[in-house]
C-alpha cells in the first residue's frame, strides 16, 4: 500500500551542502592557524639553522684549505700579542659578504685558547658579544657568553646548535651554529637573530582573526551560490515530479547541463514522455473498451427484449435467431474480458511471466480445438516444422494470442477463403504466422494496429466489433515473453501477422530414448 504521508526532512540537500562547505572552510582556516602559530617558528628556525650551518661549513672548509696549504692563520707571540693573517681573513670577509645567503649575522672565530682572533659582526645587537654597556653592568658577561659557547663547541666534538636568549627584554633570541676546523685549532661560531620570526608570529596573531572572518564570509557566500547552482535542477525535477504525480504528464525539465544532473533531467523527460504515452494508451483502451462493450450489450438487450415482448407472436426460428445473436455477443464479451484480464495479469505490480517448456505441436493442437469450438465452419491450414520444438512460454497466454489472431481474421478479413497457421524456425527462434487472403488492412491502420486504438470508421472491419483491443493484448503478451509482433498487409490481397519466441535446445538422444 502506498504511503501518502510525507516525512519532513530537517535539513535539505542545500543546507547539507552549505554545511559541508562551511566545515571544509573552517577546517582550512584551522589548519592555516595551526601552521601559522605552531609550525611557522620551528620550520623557519630549521631553515635559518640550515643557512647558518652552510655558512659555518663554508668558512671551516676555507680555513682547512688554507691550513692544508701550509698557511699560518694566527699565532700568539711573547707578551700575549696576537698576530693574524690579515690577508686571508680580509679575503674571507669579502667572500662572506659576497656569497652569504643571510643579510644579518655575526661570525666569531677563536683558537685553542678560547680567545677571539677574528670577528664579523653584521647584527645591530649580538647576544654572543654584547657590546652595549647600557644593556648590562657586567662587562665580563659578553666574554663569558662567547667563551662558554666556544668551550661547548669543543666539548661537543666540533658541532653545536644553541639558542641564545637576550639578557634584557629589549633583545631578541638568536640562533647559533658552531663548527671546528679539521685540526681542532679553530672554532667558528655563526649566529643570527630570530627577531623577524617573532615579529611574523605577532603579525599573524593580529591579522589571522580578521583574515579568518573574511575567508569565512567569502566561503559562506561561495557556498550559498554553489548550493543554489547545484540544487536548482534538483528543485526543478522535484516540481516536475510533483506535476506528474498530479496528472500533468506534458511537463518538461531543461537539461542544458552536461553532468549527471543533466543526464537525470533527460531521463526524467524521457520517463514523462513514456508515462504520457502509457496514459494516453490507457485512455484510448478504456474508450475503445467502452465503445466495443456498448455495441454487444445493446444487441443482447435488444434481442432479449424483443423475445420477451413478442414471445407469443414470434416464430420458433425468429426466437432462435435472436437468442443465437445474443449468445454470440455474450461469447465475444467473454473473450473481451479474458483479454483485459490478461493485460492486467501481465502489468500488475510488474510481475514477470512464468515460462514453462511447451511442445509446439501440443500448443497448436490445443489452439485449433479451441478455435473450432468458436468457429466450427472455418478450416485452418496448419504448417509446422518436422523437428521436435520446445518453447519456454506461458502456454495459456500464447494460446490466447493465437486464438485472437485466428478469430481476428475470421471477424475482419472480409472475403477470406483461406486461413493459414504457419510455424517455422529461424536460428534459436520459433516464428508464428497467421495468414489470410481477405480484404487486407489499410496502411494508415497498420501504424496503430497493436496500440489498442480503434478507428472511428474502421473500413477493414467486416463485422460489428473492433479489433484493436485483442491485438493490443497480443502485443503485450508477446512483449512480456521477450518477443516481437508485426503485421504485413496488402489491401485486397490479405494480411500476415507474425511474431517470434525464443526456443529451447532439445537433447535429441533423450528424445529418441523416450520414443
Amino acid at each position: 500500500m502506498r504511503q501518502t504521508s510525507k516525512t519532513r526532512r530537517t535539513i535539505g540537500i542545500r543546507g547539507q551542502l552549505m554545511g559541508f562547505l562551511c566545515f571544509i572552510c573552517l577546517l582550512l582556516v584551522g589548519l592555516f592557524w595551526f601552521l601559522s602559530t605552531q609550525l611557522l617558528e620551528p620550520l623557519y628556525t630549521t631553515h635559518i639553522q640550515k643557512q647558518l650551518t652552510e655558512q659555518a661549513e663554508a668558512i671551516v672548509a676555507r680555513m682547512d684549505e688554507a691550513i692544508g696549504k701550509g698557511e699560518t692563520l694566527s699565532y700568539w707571540a711573547f707578551g700575549s700579542r696576537l698576530y693574524v693573517n690579515n690577508t686571508f681573513f680580509n679575503a674571507l670577509q669579502d667572500d662572506i659578504f659576497e656569497l652569504g645567503g643571510m643579510s644579518s649575522f655575526c661570525i666569531d672565530i677563536s683558537d685553542t685558547t678560547l680567545r677571539q682572533i677574528f670577528k664579523v659582526d653584521n647584527l645591530s645587537y649580538c647576544n654572543l658579544h654584547r657590546t652595549r654597556p647600557t644593556d648590562t653592568a657586567d662587562e665580563q658577561t659578553a666574554y663569558t657568553t662567547a667563551r662558554a659557547m666556544r668551550q661547548l663547541c669543543r666539548e661537543s666534538g666540533g658541532t653545536v646548535v644553541r639558542k641564545i636568549n637576550p639578557p634584557t627584554p629589549s633583545g631578541s633570541v638568536q640562533l647559533m651554529v658552531g663548527r671546528m676546523t679539521s685540526d681542532g685549532n679553530y672554532t667558528v661560531l655563526v649566529t643570527t637573530s630570530l627577531m623577524h620570526v617573532a615579529e611574523a608570529g605577532k603579525v599573524l596573531s593580529t591579522v589571522l582573526p580578521l583574515a579568518a572572518a573574511l575567508i569565512f564570509a567569502f566561503s559562506m557566500s561561495a557556498a550559498w551560490l554553489f548550493s543554489e547552482w547545484f540544487t536548482k535542477p534538483l528543485r526543478a525535477l522535484s516540481g516536475a515530479a510533483r506535476q506528474v504525480a498530479q496528472g500533468n504528464y506534458a511537463v518538461h525539465v531543461d537539461s542544458v547541463r552536461n553532468d549527471e544532473l543533466g543526464d537525470l533531467a533527460q531521463e526524467f523527460n524521457h520517463m514523462a514522455k513514456e508515462v504520457q504515452h502509457a496514459s494516453q494508451m490507457q485512455r484510448d483502451l478504456l474508450a475503445n473498451v467502452s465503445h466495443d462493450l456498448r455495441t454487444p450489450l445493446t444487441s443482447i438487450y435488444g434481442s432479449c427484449s424483443t423475445v420477451i415482448d413478442n414471445y407469443d407472436s414470434l416464430g420458433r426460428e425468429q426466437k432462435i435467431k435472436l437468442l443465437s445473436e445474443a449468445c454470440a455477443d455474450a461469447q465475444w464479451l467473454n473473450r473481451m474480458v479474458e483479454n483485459l484480464l490478461s493485460v492486467t495479469r501481465i502489468d500488475a505490480d510488474g510481475v514477470a511471466i512464468q515460462k514453462t517448456p511447451t511442445v509446439l505441436e501440443e500448443l497448436v493442437d490445443t489452439v485449433l480445438v479451441r478455435f473450432q469450438k468458436l468457429h466450427p465452419g472455418v478450416p485452418v491450414e496448419v504448417k509446422l516444422p518436422d523437428d521436435f520444438i520446445v518453447i519456454p512460454m506461458d502456454s495459456m497466454l500464447i494460446q490466447q494470442v493465437l486464438t485472437n489472431l485466428l478469430e481476428n481474421a475470421v471477424l475482419h478479413a472480409k472475403g477470406m477463403t483461406c486461413l493459414t497457421l504457419r510455424v517455422f524456425t529461424l536460428g534459436q527462434r520459433a516464428v508464428f504466422e497467421v495468414i489470410d487472403n481477405g480484404c487486407g488492412i489499410p496502411k494508415e491502420r497498420l501504424k496503430t494496429l497493436f496500440t489498442g486504438t480503434t478507428l472511428t470508421q474502421d473500413t477493414s472491419s467486416g463485422g460489428k466489433h473492433g479489433m484493436g483491443i485483442g491485438l493490443s493484448v497480443c502485443a503485450a503478451i508477446i512483449k512480456a515473453h521477450g518477443g516481437e509482433i508485426k503485421a504485413e498487409s496488402t489491401p485486397g490481397e490479405g494480411t500476415t501477422i507474425r511474431f517470434w519466441l525464443e526456443t529451447e535446445e532439445v537433447d535429441t538422444e533423450e528424445t529418441e530414448d523416450e520414443q
